[in-house]
């Protein structure tokens, strides 16, 4: 997507996946992930997201690359780094996804709405949710899909956990993930957190990242 000037303009897909992919190991253990069904996606999938299957499951659940997933947070938290935090909005409709965003937009200082996307709110300037962020995380491209579509009408990138199911043509970078699991969606957002306050140069050795998976989690 062309994006104007002053927002930072995203790489090209072909440089993106250029990337030092492997330069070093997985950022968090592997069976952290797998606890956490990270890697666990439906028994759909899209055109679009079969280059980031691993395999099929004996239940016919399509199996994500967890490195590939790995890889793409890195990349998200670089390239959000280059966004005054407070032009950063963060969405989800998917129940399991709203603490999460929620305590990722706290802590980071970005932005994000304290139940749903009210229609207009990237596009209305009468209402009084509007907002002109400079970059839009999505949780789920198809629940979040109002979101997406103000994004995608205003010229701001778009960077979405996208499952096997999902359709990724108007996600500039996608995560391949399991976005609709409670614990997946802790982690993933935890993990971003973690990632971006890093690239932010605000953790340091006097100030080191001390939040949980758990404060990601939403309460059974």
């Amino acid at each position: 997507m062309a994006v104007p000037e002053p927002t930072p303009s995203l790489e090209s897909r072909e440089s993106l996946l250029a990337d030092r992919r492997g330069e070093m190991d997985l950022l968090i253990p592997e069976d952290v992930y797998l606890t956490s069904g990270v890697h666990i996606g439906t028994q759909q999938k899209s055109a679009s997201m079969r280059k980031f299957i691993h395999k099929v499951r004996y239940d016919g659940l399509y199996v994500l690359d967890l490195k590939e997933t790995d890889h793409r947070i890195r990349l998200a938290a670089r390239f959000l780094s280059r966004f005054p935090p407070e032009k950063i909005l963060v969405v989800s409709q998917r129940q399991y996804g709203q603490k999460p965003v929620r305590v990722f937009a706290r802590n980071v200082g970005a932005i994000t709405f304290s139940e749903r996307f009210v229609p207009g709110s990237l596009t209305n300037p009468e209402l009084k949710e509007y907002v002109e962020p400079k970059v839009l995380i999505v949780t789920d491209p198809a629940t979040d899909m109002q979101a997406l579509s103000e994004a995608l009408n205003v010229g701001i990138p778009v960077v979405g956990f996208c499952d096997v199911n999902n359709e990724t043509r108007n996600v500039d970078l996608v995560i391949p993930a399991n976005n609709k699991g409670r614990a997946s969606l802790a982690l993933l957002y935890w993990l971003l957190t973690r990632e971006l306050l890093k690239e932010q140069g605000k953790l340091t050795a006097e100030k080191p990242f001390t939040l949980t998976v758990e404060d990601f989690q939403v309460a059974l």
